[in-house]
């Protein structure tokens, strides 16, 4: 079962072994508005905690999107390219931004649940 930590920066990032899905939350994507560029990450890319890993422009600003953990780029989502609003339209699902290897899983333990998350953004 995957368990999915959240950032105060509004990333979540979904672990499956060493393997991580992030994206922003739906709570980032409505504070954003209608996600209308996505600059995707390039696969094979050495993110550290923190670096900014892609920017998504929204018809109210440009956002930056940090790496919740160190790792590596496995991939892109490309749909993204063509179709940003599908960061608005299923933010934790299909809108997912990119998929990376962890180098380093301890990282997670300062992320938070969605409870805690949910008590951040209330």
């Amino acid at each position: 079962m995957p368990q999915i930590y959240y950032t105060e920066d509004h990333e979540w990032i979904r672990v499956e072994g060493d393997t991580a899905t992030v994206g922003i939350t739906d709570y980032a994507q409505e504070q954003l508005g209608d996600l209308v560029f996505v600059e995707l990450p390039e696969v094979g890319r050495a993110l550290k905690k923190g670096d900014t890993a892609v920017v998504v422009e929204s018809v109210k600003a440009a956002s930056d999107v940090y790496a919740p953990a160190d790792g590596e780029i496995l991939e892109a989502n490309a749909s993204l390219s063509s179709e940003p609003a599908l960061v608005n339209s299923s933010a934790t699902g299909d809108g997912w931004l990119w998929k990376m290897k962890l180098s380093d899983k301890s990282q997670l333990d300062g992320l938070m649940d969605l409870a805690a998350y949910e008590k951040h953004t209330g």
